[in-house]
């Protein structure tokens, strides 16, 4: 160190330790040889001299002894201070300077690298360096600080730079200078001192810098290369991407942070099958990039998997190269190779080229996800996962295309997987090109299940349109005979008495009567022509309320338990019809659970993603809230379930259903424009689910005079004298209404159609207080006459009599128009109760 000789030991500026130990070991030694002396001088006259003479003597022999033992190894001195001189050494020549304070303060030892580094050639020039570096502004912010936790015993470290070194003459320049200041406390016997500790790190700081230009001027190269890059880990985030691929994908690389944005985003939808596929293998694939600003970029792309774990985060590495054509130096046979690719790995077909034999010579992403792993060039398991009745249609078709034969015809074969599929296979046969070519054929496959499934609804769909067309005209012509008979049976019971002998036979009619009517609005429950008032309701509060009801229907052999969930969303229906949908399914659970069973009644919101789920083609996207009725008993095969919403169609015995309860579910349910399903396996019980869609509250409209019918009380009088027009095509309907309403005191004027009932209205001079119409009639409908009538009189009062529903003909009115309406069948009060309230309306 400094000019000293190799293997030499520089001295410490400053060592007051050890000196002061062997001050303190001679006055003792010299104090106990004096006292010894002076004691047998005075207290020893007669022998005094003699022991003085003996104690000399043995102390030379002793120190005689000593000194041939120690110079032949017996005898070794000051081991301890020999021990503390190695860990002494160490300090002496360390590279770092180090400075021992006491609790003044003082310096207590010094080594010479702390001279070396502070500009100090001898003892009396070292000071601390709290006092060096008070006026050095860049460092006293540091030194403050260590020098607070050295006062209060604890450790710390800073690093400063300053502008010149504090050595000048240890440079040849007095460029800047990094220190690093280190400060702990050091127990010792003599008490709590301090110990600092001074390093030079300019050089490591160079280093470091140039390090770290080396890195920026690398990243610099990476970023500005005519080729885009990307790392990326296996969840498939961005890791890292240069400046080249981030412009063409119209990215800033200020907002694109590590592990924040996925490169998934960036692939075009027929590309992304074939990046994931590959993610984790050496690949060269051609895909298309959609830039920020929604414009496709084909390129190439090189991947590399890093499966060393102490590499840079990203698991593969990959080069982008851009084939959009742009590159002037790509050749027309590469540009028309990218283009081939590109549409090859795109194509949202399924498409690969077979030998005779069915091996596959070469396939694009679909295909291998279509059929699964068994799928790659040269294999041929993927004929496996055609289904048994397909598969030999396939080989036919390929034994076709292997004889060159054209113009074969496609082939609908199920693919197995985690759910079936129906895929359309096109094989058309390709000449041989080379001599070494094996292909013989290009398979083209179309996934075709979501439209061979659209095909069944629309078939079910148009079927059950049928049915209910024919059921509600049956119902329409029904409900004709229905209030002729009606009406017949009251004006027979307005002339007998109770005692009368046909009293009891005119009851049993009009009882048959009401019966028939009600299977006729089943019929139009499932048509979806009954008349429905639909309110906000609650389905908890409803199904709740029902409970004794439903208690009595499930009946004593059979448990039932009702799960509600909370903060139930609310729904339009009509609180009569839902409790009749309730009833009826949960007496066909009783009645599939002959030995006993559980009932289950559940219903919770169903979010529009949760409802995708269920993976019910027919069930549109919504919230919804759900009802489910459960049973344990023998459930129903397919072909059953399938049919269980038709009309007439029973599993019961005969005599013990009509066949009419589920169809009239299924019509309810779709006339509150809900969904309902039913899931059943043999042995393992039926679950039947009903969608209602979420009701948003809004304003309620206000009440029609019509609603206000039907609350009528008892003890009204039906009498009145206004003036009627009664239109009806049915002559025995129209002539038992005319004869109702004149008994009760009205002037009744009648008309067969609606052109006569413009003529009737022309003679009176529109003297008309009251029309009652019927809704369908030949040559002029019940609406078309409203809307005539009104022309003339605009608050002309009308009263709308129909077999359907209100609905079924209201959405084709005006906006607006008010007009009052009343059910096929009805009985002679219920006519004389609408026709009242709506005049006093």
């Amino acid at each position: 160190m400094n000019g000293a000789a190799q293997g030499a030991i520089d001295k410490p500026l400053i060592d007051r330790t050890a000196a002061a130990s062997g001050v303190r070991r001679l006055l003792l030694l010299g104090g106990a040889l004096i006292l010894a002396g002076a004691s047998l001088a005075l207290f020893g006259r007669e022998y005094g001299e003699m022991a003085l003479l003996v104690i000399f003597g043995a102390l030379s022999v002793i120190g005689i002894g000593a000194i041939f033992a120690s110079a032949l190894g017996f005898m070794r001195f000051s081991a301890r201070a020999s021990d503390g001189g190695i860990a002494r050494d160490f300090l002496d020549t360390a590279r770092t300077g180090l400075l021992i304070l006491d609790r003044k303060s003082q310096v207590v030892y010094a080594n010479r690298a702390y001279g070396d580094l502070t500009g100090a050639a001898r003892p009396a020039d070292i000071r601390s360096l709290e006092r060096l570096l008070a006026r050095e502004a860049e460092a006293t912010e540091a030194i403050y600080y260590l020098a607070n936790l050295a006062r209060d015993g604890r450790s710390g470290q800073r690093e400063f730079r300053l502008a010149r070194s504090l050595a000048p003459s240890g440079r040849a320049d007095d460029a800047p200078c990094w220190y690093r200041v280190m400060v702990r406390p050091l127990a010792t016997r003599g008490g709590q001192m301090q110990a600092w500790q001074i390093l030079d790190i300019t050089a490591d700081r160079k280093h470091e810098e140039s390090s770290f230009q080396d890195l920026q001027h690398a990243i610099d190269y990476l970023d500005k290369a005519p080729a885009g890059f990307f790392a990326a880990d296996g969840e498939h985030r961005i890791a890292y991407i240069n400046a080249t691929l981030a412009e063409w994908l119209g990215l800033d690389l200020s907002d694109v942070k590590p592990y924040q944005r996925s490169f998934l985003e960036f692939l075009a939808p027929g590309s992304q099958a074939m990046f994931t596929e590959h993610a984790a293998a050496d690949t060269i694939d051609d895909i298309d990039l959609i830039t920020a600003a929604g414009k496709t970029l084909p390129v190439r792309l090189l991947r590399r998997p890093v499966n060393d774990d102490s590499a840079a985060p990203g698991m593969v590495r990959t080069l982008v190269l851009d084939r959009s054509g742009d590159n002037e130096a790509a050749t027309p046979v590469e540009l028309a190779e990218a283009r081939f690719t590109r549409f090859f790995n795109s194509s949202p077909m399924a498409i690969a080229t077979l030998n005779p034999g069915g091996r596959v010579v070469r396939s694009n992403a679909v295909f291998r996800r279509l059929f699964g792993g068994e799928t790659a060039e040269g294999a041929t398991g993927f004929q496996a996962a055609i289904r048994e009745a397909g598969r030999e249609a396939f080989r036919k078709a390929l034994a076709e295309a292997s004889v060159g034969r054209s113009g074969i015809a496609p082939v609908d074969a199920e693919v197995a997987g985690e759910g079936p599929r129906t895929v359309r296979l096109y094989l058309s046969a390709v000449p041989k090109v080379g001599a070494d070519s094996d292909e013989c054929a290009i398979l083209y496959g179309v996934d075709i299940t979501e439209q061979r499934a659209l095909e069944e609804q629309i078939a079910k769909s148009q079927k059950m349109q049928a049915i209910g067309n024919l059921a509600g005209g049956i119902a329409h012509d029904f409900n004709n005979v229905l209030t002729i008979i009606t009406a017949s049976v009251d004006f027979l019971l307005l002339n007998h008495r109770t005692g009368d002998p046909s009293f009891q036979d005119l009851l049993l009619i009009k009882q048959s009567a009401n019966r028939a009517a009600s299977l006729v609005r089943q019929l139009l429950a499932y048509s979806r022509r009954q008349t429905m008032r639909p309110k906000m309701l609650n389905l908890t509060d409803v199904v709740a309320d029902m409970h004794l009801l439903l208690k009595r229907v499930s009946g004593d052999h059979a448990t039932l338990e009702r799960q509600h969930a909370r903060d139930l969303w609310p729904v339009m229906a009509d609180i009569g019809q839902f409790e009749q949908v309730i009833t009826n399914l949960v007496q066909n659970a009783r009645d599939a659970m002959p030995d006993g069973g559980k009932i289950s009644i559940v219903t919770r919101n169903v979010l529009a993603a949760e409802a995708r789920g269920f993976g019910y083609a027919e069930l549109t996207e919504g919230d919804y809230v759900l009802v489910e009725v459960a049973d344990t008993g023998t459930g129903m095969p397919p072909d059953v379930a399938e049919r269980i919403f038709e009309p007439f169609f029973t599993t019961k015995e005969i005599g013990k259903g009509t066949g009419l309860g589920l169809s009239m579910v299924y019509g309810i349910i779709k006339q509150s424009n809900g969904f309902i399903f039913v899931d059943s396996r043999p042995g393992e019980g039926t679950t039947f689910r009903i969608f209602l869609p979420r009701f948003v509250p809004a304003e309620t409209a206000a009440t029609s005079p019509e609603a206000a019918a039907s609350v009528a009380g008892a003890k009204m009088d039906l009498s009145g004298t206004a003036t009627i027009l009664l239109v009806e095509d049915e002559d025995h309907v129209r002539a038992g209404n005319v004869r109702a309403l004149k008994m009760r005191g009205y002037d009744v004027h009648e008309a067969a159609s609606g052109v006569e009932a413009l003529e009737v209205m022309e003679e009176l001079d529109g003297k008309i207080d009251l029309v009652v119409s019927d809704v369908v009639m030949p040559e002029m409908d019940g609406p078309t006459l409203l809307r005539e009538m009104r022309k003339t009189r605009p608050d002309l009062k009308f009263i709308f009599v129909s077999g359907y529903a209100e609905d079924a003909f209201a959405k084709n009115m005006p906006e607006g128009e008010k007009f009052g309406f009343l059910a096929k069948p009805f009985s002679l009060r219920e006519l004389a109760v609408s026709v009242k309230t709506m005049l006093d309306g």
